[in-house]
């Protein structure tokens, strides 16, 4: 099993979403973040007054899939959410151990 955590800009959230649900992905954890890469924030006016926003919003996506869809995952999420600007994101991917659901204490790939 894989864990693929992303993250993108909060406006292509429903494209994501859309792009997963299409393959038939359907769990998924979003979470609101805040962080910089390259990017390095940007400045913003409030009455008059020009500051420097160092941590930008974003949001991350969690998901476990099984191994053998790692590549038609991540290659969704791309087409899905790539502008081809600065600050698209990035995507992340590491292996899981192991997977259980509470409620039957189904384990591995069927828990997912």
């Amino acid at each position: 099993m894989i864990k693929i955590e992303t993250v993108i800009q909060p406006s292509k959230l429903e494209n994501a979403r859309e792009a997963l649900k299409s393959i038939g992905i359907d769990g998924l954890t979003v979470s609101e973040v805040r962080g910089h890469g390259r990017q390095k924030g940007h400045k913003e006016v409030y009455r008059g007054r020009e500051y420097q926003v160092d941590f930008l919003h974003k949001l991350k996506l969690e998901m476990v899939v099984p191994s053998a869809r790692k590549d038609e995952v991540i290659r969704a999420i791309v087409e899905a959410v790539r502008t081809g600007a600065i600050g698209d994101g990035k995507i992340f991917v590491s292996e899981v151990v192991e997977a259980i659901r509470i409620r039957d204490d189904t384990r591995g790939e069927a828990a997912l």
